[in-house]
């Protein structure tokens, strides 16, 4: 029973050691490749297929101005004032599920940023804790334009396209930096399902979806791009 102890101890002083030291070192070190990153190239060659992965870190800074706001209102129009959890969202998603409504999630692109960077895909209890335990920890540990900075690099954007800088070159053909508010609410529109919206060959609802979007920037106050601003 002692030696049991000691190992389970051990095994708990490691995991919180490393997962803190991991996201201090993610701080300040670009996330160059993700978990989803990974499975999705795993899930290509299991289908026969070459893996794709477009992906390309770029600051904070060289990315348009529009494309946080846009995914703020898309995405978590509360994102600057809560503390990784959105209580109002979760409990809204889960009324509008039990009156049978179309299922949303409540996820904050804070609790996306850690799925993203520490997780994997599939949504279990499990998985959901430890999104928990992550989502506090960058909370903590880095600033807001930080969050941002590692989501709009690290989230996918279409089949085998991760991050703003990829997304934007492939689709638009030009930097993250140079695109337009239209095409930010574009690629903001397709985040629920990034594999069956395209911003590339946008659909009447993604449209729809794009305008919404454009409204809803109008009541975001402008991002700031660098922490000290």
């Amino acid at each position: 029973m002692r030696l049991l102890f000691r190992i389970l101890r051990f095994a708990v002083v490691f995991f919180f050691a490393s997962t803190i030291l991991m996201t201090l070192v993610y701080r300040w070190v670009p996330v160059s490749l993700t978990p989803l990153m990974v499975i999705r190239c795993v899930e290509h060659v299991k289908s026969g297929e070459t893996p794709r992965l477009k992906h390309q870190w770029v600051p904070l800074s060289s990315m348009s101005v529009y494309m946080p706001v846009a995914v703020i209102a898309s995405e978590d129009q509360n994102f600057m004032t809560h503390n990784g959890f959105d209580v109002n969202a979760i409990k809204t998603a889960m009324e509008e599920a039990e009156a049978g409504k179309r299922v949303r999630g409540g996820s904050t692109i804070s609790q996306q940023t850690a799925k993203n960077v520490f997780l994997w895909p599939n949504s279990t209890w499990v998985r959901k804790g430890f999104e928990v335990y992550f989502t506090f920890l960058i909370e903590t540990l880095w600033s807001k334009q930080r969050i941002m900075e590692v989501y709009l690099n690290s989230i996918e954007m279409g089949d085998g396209i991760y991050g703003v800088e990829a997304v934007a070159m492939q689709h638009f053909g030009c930097s993250a930096g140079q695109l337009k508010r239209g095409e930010c609410a574009l690629i903001a529109a397709t985040l629920p399902n990034p594999r069956k919206f395209s911003s590339y060959r946008p659909s009447p609802y993604m449209r729809k979806r794009q305008s919404w979007i454009e409204r809803q920037m109008r009541h975001i106050a402008p991002f700031k791009m660098n922490s000290d601003e």
